[in-house]
């Protein structure tokens, strides 16, 4: 298992989903792993409370930009709500330190998981250094979605 999670990583690494620059967003958030050098820039747009279009460029490592492809498949087109919570629950699975945590056990295998491959990541929980690029894109998200989210409701 822990190797078609590998093979998991490197295709979205290597066939990234939402990768690239949209024209139209509400909000645009730059974030960086110090520790690596790993970049993440985030572009989003909220329409309605939901999370319309999410869009973002990258460099570093496999890990971080997996996670960013992995992330803007779970969130675009999910209320503001939903993707901050999918973003809990991703941060849980960063939090289990290899472990997948009983109530995803059921969920490996759930092709409707609101987290899709997200569960692919259990193995990077183990390497805490690695925890911070998995999390990265998610990071950006919350921050933008939230920003987003906040001018949404000044309109």
């Amino acid at each position: 298992m822990e190797q078609l999670y590998q093979q998991l990583i490197l295709d979205h690494a290597k066939h990234p989903a939402h990768r690239g620059e949209q024209e139209a967003y509400d909000v645009e958030v730059h974030h960086v792993n110090p520790t690596c050098g790993d970049e993440v820039t985030l572009r989003v747009r909220v329409d309605g409370g939901s999370i319309a279009e999410l869009t973002w460029t990258g460099q570093g490592c496999s890990i971080s930009q997996a996670s960013a492809s992995v992330m803007a498949q779970a969130v675009t087109g999910r209320p503001v709500d939903q993707a901050l919570g999918l973003s809990g629950e991703f941060r849980e699975l960063m939090d289990s330190r290899g472990e997948l945590p009983d109530r995803w056990a059921d969920r490996a295998d759930d092709e409707d998981d609101p987290l899709g491959d997200a569960v692919a990541f259990v193995g990077v929980a183990r390497y805490p250094a690695r925890i911070k690029c998995a999390l990265l894109g998610w990071s950006a998200m919350k921050d933008a979605v939230s920003q987003a989210a906040a001018t949404e409701e000044t309109r």
